[in-house]
């Protein structure tokens, strides 16, 4: 079993950056492929972005060149840097531990982007 910790979720203006951070419970963390998935209200959880074990990233077209997903194996934490956030970023955002076919997923944290 995993848990997976989010946090760095709020309010933020049009334009504006925050920076998401997931901690998980295992030693084991290298091991797994993380991601970030959001979900807005009425909609499907949608995956963002996602990195490998070996540190191979992947970003969903609607986000891509505004965030980053990295990871740090030595404090078991993964972060998704969101930069230039627009309206339709408002989401609850997740964060996503994968080994083999088996899934890990957090309580969420809320973004939301309004003036």
């Amino acid at each position: 079993q995993v848990q997976l910790v989010e946090s760095g979720g709020g309010l933020v203006q049009p334009g504006g950056s925050l920076r998401l951070s997931c901690v998980a419970s295992r030693s084991s963390f290298s091991s797994y492929a993380m991601g970030w998935y959001r979900q807005a209200p009425g909609q499907q959880r949608d995956l963002v972005a996602s990195i490998t074990n070996g540190g191979t990233t992947n970003v969903a077209d609607s986000v891509k060149g505004r965030f980053t997903i990295s990871r740090d194996n030595a404090k078991n934490t993964v972060y998704l840097q969101m930069n230039s956030l627009k309206p339709e970023d408002t989401a609850v955002y997740y964060c996503n531990a994968k080994f083999g076919i088996v899934n890990f997923w957090g309580k969420g944290t809320l973004v939301t982007v309004s003036s």
